[in-house]
């Protein structure tokens, strides 16, 4: 078994820990309380495996909230917040984050012309900036499953409409999958292993499973 040489970032048409950013927007108490496209224990659970899986492969991270400085929102969940530890939270007034200036500058910022995204609701938060960003020239990638919407007929909506714009979308595990690409990157194996062990019912319960048997023949 002999594994091609890992390409360079800059010319991978894939998603890579050197080529790509993870942006998160407003994942706050008032946003997720109204989301009814998709379980909230399923949202949550997919927006944290999606934050670790950046923190294993070292992507930058933008994460922004809305109107916690006016004191009308809370600031980001704490589930997402503690796994963003030391990630300054850039606070906006306006819904679509692309009009922020320090949103802007944190993206341009990053170097990353790839662009991972996750932001309640679909219907704005998503919509919108990312609409910006392919204007600009950024690749985008909504990722489906910690996406969630006031209606599943609002998410699906956004959705097209993004994808008719020329958004490519993807799911938190496929994200990790196509960031690690190989069983041979030992460095980040361990934690691309354990997020999928914590936050995918089915794979953890089968590599526990494998690695108990393991265990057992040893």
């Amino acid at each position: 078994m002999r594994s091609t040489p890992p390409r360079e970032a800059e010319s991978d048409h894939l998603l890579a820990p050197g080529n790509a950013a993870l942006v998160l927007i407003d994942y706050q108490p008032p946003q997720i309380s109204t989301v009814r496209s998709i379980y909230t224990g399923d949202l949550v659970n997919n927006v944290v495996a999606l934050a670790k899986t950046a923190r294993t492969f070292g992507l930058p991270i933008v994460l922004s909230t809305v109107n916690v400085s006016t004191g009308v929102n809370a600031d980001t969940i704490p589930q997402l917040h503690s796994v963003l530890d030391g990630v300054r939270s850039i606070d906006r007034t306006s819904i679509n984050a692309w009009e922020d200036d320090d949103f802007l500058t944190a993206i341009r910022a990053t170097g990353r012309r790839k662009l991972i995204i996750g932001a309640l609701w679909t219907e704005a938060c998503l919509l919108f900036p990312t609409l910006d960003a392919l204007a600009e020239g950024y690749e985008v990638y909504p990722v489906v499953d910690a996406l969630g919407a006031t209606t599943r007929e609002a998410h699906d909506a956004a959705m097209a409409r993004v994808i008719q714009a020329g958004a490519r979308p993807t799911s938190w595990n496929s994200v990790a999958c196509e960031l690690q690409r190989d069983w041979n990157r030992s460095e980040t194996v361990k934690g691309f292993r354990q997020n999928a062990i914590d936050h995918h019912d089915a794979w953890g319960w089968y590599l526990t499973l494998a690695a108990g048997t393991k265990m057992m023949g040893d």
